[in-house]
């Protein structure tokens, strides 16, 4: 699995948790972090070089835990690794607009992501085959600076929730897709801005049960009998720095981070 930095470990999160026999090799792309901003040319050639190490390293699956990096790269991943070598790929765009479109009542489903995925259209694309469903989206690029410091409560984290969600707010939308695998960390300031009343939908679990029945389909489930997972962290930046919001987001899971040696791009 990969992302930019630590979003993409509440999708870890999710699958550890409902395949706890399955190794995890993560790396956190923290020297060109944040995706967001970046031209989706330039997010394409970093996803394609960090999944080329993956795939060298001998994994069996790939999921993309970055909406951003799933926008720019999700058809070239599987045409290059899926049908190219044969390794399934799962990403985080679709698992979330499937699951909105499930839960929304009133039809007015809201996105919250970085600019790079709300540009890309991708949310409204995977939900264009949906009738009655209107996709109102607003870029939340802080959202991803507060996640990476650590900082997820506080006066500075309501200020700049309030003013992200409140056009989302008077949009009376029912549905909440939070389209960044950083956002997730910030739940509790996004459920008290937006009200009791409507429905946050985050990637992750739904990603965990793509990812089941990838592995299930494909017959590459772990075996259970096997030796206790190992899982193995990696990041592109600051390795120390990785390991320190990683641990605090993930747990125990987190031992040593060492350092991926990731071209620019690919």
């Amino acid at each position: 699995m990969f992302d930019s930095g630590v979003g993409g470990l509440t999708v870890a999160r999710a699958i550890i948790d409902q395949l706890p026999h399955e190794e995890i090799l993560y790396i956190g792309d923290t020297a060109h972090a944040p995706y967001g901003p970046r031209p989706i040319e330039e997010v394409r050639g970093l996803a394609l070089s960090v999944m080329d190490e993956l795939v060298d390293a001998g994994v069996k699956m790939l999921v993309i835990a970055c909406n951003t990096a799933s926008a720019a790269v999700l058809h070239d991943a599987r045409a290059r690794y899926t049908r190219g070598r044969g390794v399934p790929v799962v990403e985080v765009i679709h698992p979330a607009a499937r699951a909105a479109a499930r839960v929304t009542r009133n039809g007015r489903v809201g996105l919250i992501a970085t600019q790079g995925t709300v540009d890309s259209r991708a949310y409204d694309d995977a939900l264009s085959s949906v009738p009655g469903v209107e996709l109102l989206s607003a870029a939340c690029p802080r959202f991803v600076e507060l996640a990476e410091r650590g900082t997820t409560t506080g006066p500075e984290v309501m200020e700049v929730a309030r003013g992200y969600l409140a056009p989302l707010r008077a949009a009376e939308i029912d549905t909440l897709i939070l389209g960044c695998t950083h956002y997730p960390l910030l739940t509790g300031a996004i459920s008290y801005v937006m009200g009791q009343d409507v429905t946050l939908v985050t990637s992750s679990e739904e990603t965990a049960k793509d990812v089941y029945r990838e592995l299930a389909g494909c017959d590459l489930l772990r075996d259970t009998q096997a030796p206790a997972p190992v899982h193995r962290f990696r990041a592109t930046g600051d390795p120390d720095a990785f390991a320190v919001l990683a641990r605090r987001f993930l747990g125990p899971e987190v031992g040593c981070v060492t350092r991926a040696c990731v071209p620019a791009a690919g």
